[in-house]
């Protein structure tokens, strides 16, 4: 299969190493010249339970220096730069593309639609750890899965299809008809997570630092979980939980996207993440103290690393 990675930044490399390691034809997709040409000069360098590894079996480029429509397009970019990144590829996406979003947060498959028929898309989320260290470098330590479906039914052996591809790249694929409970579980897992790391520096162990740091992922999480099932979600706050600690357990070490782009002074998913929530928990008449409390921190953050730059 010709698969294409929109985003290319830690997850998008990691899946696209693992899948070329499998034997897929795979192309990374990014603007970030350090990390192309590293992987253009030294292959891609994975760093993973199975061991270090260089993945020569792949090519990397600028979007618009690609000229082969993908069967696959995965979406990896950061919410925020959705519609620009897919502005930019919308002359590869033949009839036939099929457009997966494992995508963080909520609005995507809003986003995605804007560019692809709604037959076309698959949407999911994933629980795979995974690292940016360097140019052409990227470590992921510990187990996760993905779980997708179509967002339309006919599209079930094609959804089909891509988890098998998936999980024998060893990434553990399943089609699942409540990807949304999954999908609103990890946004409330990434609302407690991503945004407590982001406005207080700390490793997802070091929230394990004082018995405060779970108190307020739980906090977090019981107010997510609210809101989705406002909306008719099955979410389960428990199931979360138990994701939450096992990810202080296991991915001590971990820094998440929305920690890694604050000390970088990129502009976060912030929005998409505990702003959605924010907003749809206001329309559901839901209170989210802690969430909101989080949103507004990191937002103060942005500005503030704005300003300085």
């Amino acid at each position: 299969m010709n698969i294409a990675i929109l985003g290319a930044g830690a997850m998008g490399s990691l899946f696209g190493g693992l899948l070329a390691e499998a034997g897929q034809d795979v192309i990374l997709l990014d603007i970030n010249e350090g990390h192309l040409n590293a992987i253009r000069n030294n292959g891609l360098g994975l760093c993973t339970d199975s061991g270090d590894r260089q993945v020569t079996r792949l090519t990397a480029m600028r979007p618009e220096q690609a000229q082969v429509s993908p069967d696959l397009l995965i979406v990896f970019t950061k919410t925020l730069h959705t519609e620009a990144a897919l502005a930019g590829v919308r002359r590869l996406l033949s009839p036939d593309t099929l457009v997966l979003t494992l995508q963080n947060g909520l609005g995507n498959i809003e986003a995605v639609g804007r560019h692809v028929r709604q037959d076309r898309i698959l949407i999911g989320m994933t629980t795979w750890p995974a690292d940016l260290v360097g140019p052409g470098q990227v470590r992921s330590h510990g187990q996760g899965l993905v779980r997708i479906m179509p967002v339309e039914i006919q599209q079930q052996k094609a959804a089909t299809q891509v988890a098998k591809i998936l999980s024998l790249a060893g990434l553990r694929c399943e089609v699942d008809p409540q990807a949304w409970t999954a999908i609103w579980e990890k946004v409330a897992f990434n609302a407690a997570l991503n945004s407590l790391c982001a406005v207080t520096g700390c490793t997802v162990g070091q929230l394990n630092a004082v018995s405060d740091g779970l108190a307020l992922a739980r906090a977090v999480v019981a107010e997510v979980i609210a809101t989705a099932q406002s909306a008719g979600i099955n979410a389960d706050a428990a199931h979360c939980m138990a994701s939450v600690t096992d990810a202080l357990a296991r991915h001590k070490a971990h820094k998440p996207s929305m920690l890694q782009d604050v000390i970088a002074g990129r502009q976060t998913e912030i929005e998409s993440i505990n702003g959605e929530v924010v907003a749809r928990a206001h329309r559901a008449g839901i209170a989210v103290p802690h969430t909101e409390m989080l949103l507004g921190l990191v937002r103060l953050i942005q500005a503030r690393k704005a300003e300085d730059a």
